[in-house]
């Protein structure tokens, strides 16, 4: 697969909360990073922290939690994804669409970084 591939595979994991798949494209030393501001945001180190920490707990917390892409823009080691994150609040019943990029950076056909840049306020304001 090249990168780009990779990273739409990542997605289709994420769609189908096939963890094992996202494990296999990951790299051990996985490094990912939410942006500051984000709600639970943090940098998580490993695949399987991520699954526990940032899946499953956005699974928890938004009700058809979703990134829609728009666009990948293939950066040689790196692929940029831009879209929009998409949701309902489990508690407040707001619904939100933020617009966010992700660039991810591959090392011998597999992820080992992560970086969010959203747009946090819409995400907050969903959730009050």
């Amino acid at each position: 697969m090249n990168n780009i591939e990779v990273i739409q595979e990542l997605y289709r994991a994420f769609r189908e909360k096939d963890y094992d798949a996202f494990l296999r494209i990951s790299t051990e030393d996985l490094e990912w990073v939410q942006n500051e501001g984000f709600p639970g945001g943090a940098t998580h180190k490993g695949a399987s922290e991520v699954v526990e920490r940032v899946f499953k707990a956005n699974n928890n917390n938004w009700e058809g939690f979703a990134y829609e892409i728009k666009e990948f823009l293939d950066a040689g080691r790196s692929v940029i994804v831009i879209g929009m994150y998409t949701g309902r609040h489990r508690v407040s019943s707001k619904s939100m669409r933020a617009a966010a990029a992700h660039v991810y950076d591959l090392r011998d056909g597999k992820v080992c970084r992560f970086r969010m840049f959203a747009d946090t306020k819409t995400i907050w304001d969903a959730m009050s």
